[in-house]
């Protein structure tokens, strides 16, 4: 069971969430605060598992408290409950693992709670095949690169184009294929065109009217329809608490 902290300065709300919170038979201890200030003072005397924060607080907003945590030797997961659909891109570069819209509706309040169980979960050891050799016809030749060398992959009817720091490579096997193969070396769908792998991503844009991640120089758009799965694997990749 998990312990974890209410912060909004809206009783009715807290309530709401309490016992939304209480119905999960993963919760244990729930603590409350009404402020910024007082969650700080609150955390300092009991560590928690996670905290559900609002992110518009008089004083100490909730994006304020996430930065404060930071310094904190037990740093909590971090959940933004707000009504403000504006801040999920923030939130994100706080590495929350997940952001709730209110009304917060408790089948989705359980998914964030088993989002907050799994990022409190030890990583398990990496024992995917990173460096798995891939096979590109070159001529009468055949040449070999590393999966991890690539940084996206390009749909071309029935072929892909693997895109490397050093060049380009084209091969026999279409982008759907790729994405099912590769999902668990850390490649995403963003585009009906692109597979990307998410090690190579350098910066992410999420919350503008055209949404896009920049890998290496190059800016490669993120349709409407992917959004929902980039953000789940943002958030199942951000930087885990200690424990």
């Amino acid at each position: 069971m998990i312990s974890v902290l209410v912060a909004d300065d809206e009783q009715p709300a807290i309530d709401e969430l309490v016992y939304l919170l209480g119905q999960d038979p993963r919760v244990g201890v729930i603590h409350q605060a009404s402020s910024g200030a007082e969650a700080v003072r609150l955390l300092t005397r009991e560590p928690v598992d996670a905290a559900f924060l609002d992110i518009h607080m008089p004083g100490l907003s909730g994006f304020d408290l996430a930065r404060a945590l930071q310094r904190f030797e037990h740093r909590p997961a971090l959940v933004f409950v707000t009504a403000d659909e504006e801040g999920a891109l923030e939130a994100f570069d706080l590495a929350a693992v997940d952001y709730l819209l209110k009304p917060v509706r408790a089948e989705r309040l359980q998914r964030s709670v088993g989002r907050i169980v799994e990022a409190l979960r030890p990583p398990a050891p990496d024992t995917s095949p990173a460096g798995e050799m891939i096979a590109v016809p070159l001529g009468g030749t055949t040449r070999m690169i590393r999966r991890d060398e690539v940084r996206y992959v390009q749909a071309q009817g029935d072929y892909a184009r693997l895109h490397t720091e050093g060049g380009t490579h084209l091969v026999r096997v279409p982008i759907s294929d790729l994405e099912k193969q590769w999902a668990e070396a850390g490649f995403v769908r963003v585009h009906r065109s692109y597979l990307v792998a998410l090690a190579h991503v350098s910066r992410i844009r999420l919350g503008s009217d055209h949404p896009a991640v920049v890998v290496g120089d190059v800016e490669l758009p993120v349709s409407r329809r992917m959004l929902p799965g980039l953000r789940d694997r943002l958030a199942q990749s951000s930087v885990r608490p200690r424990p």
